[in-house]
């Protein structure tokens, strides 16, 4: 394994159809490529961004009959890159359940997919300015945390609201991961308030660094997105963003290194009890 890894987090605008989406975010994509990045990532619902019920349902496809996936597959061969599909929403497969899955999927540089993760925790809220979202009523939670094995380490798969469960994170970390990835489309005000510092907090739990490429703007459902992606080093210091919610590629390079030195310095992940519970 190399002491160093270039990455690139690409930040999107996702259109409402999956051709759409790939056309949006193929050119990002190449671009990272082009400066050098050997992981890309994209966010959450990268291959279309959609809440309207029959919009919805008209863009959805099972995994293997995706436009963008299928795109994007194809892509990572050409340019030879590892990539990470941040999530794309898919049919889940299962029978008796209507619900997509909202899945990751990491791509290798043959194009084959080697790693699939479907969103566990699905974002059911009631925000203060009055938005509400259930998200449980279309996306079919997963059942599985997943650490995928890679040239440069174990990366643990998340996805957006996954982000405000630590117990999570540190089982991933437990498991092997020394990257989180953390896709997203987080909303404006949640964003806001809560975006950096939760992300730098599951960096400083876990002594892994967190890469959250992000949705940003205002799409075309009418739901307006933070952006702001983020790399976050294994100390909690953050080594690249992006300061807007314009489509755009954040780059940075990892010292690889720096985890164990991380974990050695604050053991936490060594140090579990047992306890009982509080009456």
């Amino acid at each position: 394994m190399t002491d160093t890894l270039d990455i690139a987090l690409i930040q999107t605008r996702t259109p409402a159809t999956a051709a759409a989406g790939l056309a949006h975010v193929e050119p990002l994509i190449r671009q990272a490529a082009a400066g050098g990045a050997r992981l890309i990532l994209t966010p959450e619902g990268t291959n279309f961004l959609e809440q309207r019920r029959a919009f919805r349902d008209a863009a959805l496809s099972d995994e293997g009959a995706d436009a963008a996936v299928a795109g994007l597959k194809a892509l990572a061969a050409e340019l030879g890159v590892w990539l990470l599909v941040g999530s794309a929403i898919v049919r889940s497969g299962v029978a008796d359940d209507p619900r997509a899955a909202n899945r990751s999927l990491l791509i290798d540089p043959s194009g084959a997919v080697t790693a699939r993760y479907d969103k566990l925790h699905v974002f059911d809220v009631d925000l203060p300015n009055g938005e509400t979202y259930r998200e449980s009523a279309s996306v079919r939670p997963g059942e599985a945390a997943v650490v995928a094995a890679a040239p440069w380490g174990g990366l643990g798969l998340t996805i957006c609201y996954d982000l405000r469960f630590p117990h999570l994170h540190r089982a991933l970390a437990q498991a092997g991961a020394t990257m989180i990835a953390v896709p997203a489309a987080f909303t404006r005000p949640t964003g806001e308030a809560h975006w950096e510092t939760l992300l730098r907090a599951r960096a400083i739990e876990t002594g892994a660094f967190v890469l959250a490429p992000a949705q940003g703007g205002m799409h075309e459902d009418g739901r307006q997105t933070w952006g702001r992606s983020l790399v976050v080093g294994p100390w909690g210091e953050v080594i690249a963003r992006l300061d807007h919610d314009e489509p755009g590629v954040l780059h940075a390079r990892l010292d690889l290194s720096a985890v164990e030195k991380a974990r050695a310095s604050v053991p936490a992940l060594r140090h579990d009890r047992d306890f009982d519970l509080p009456l």
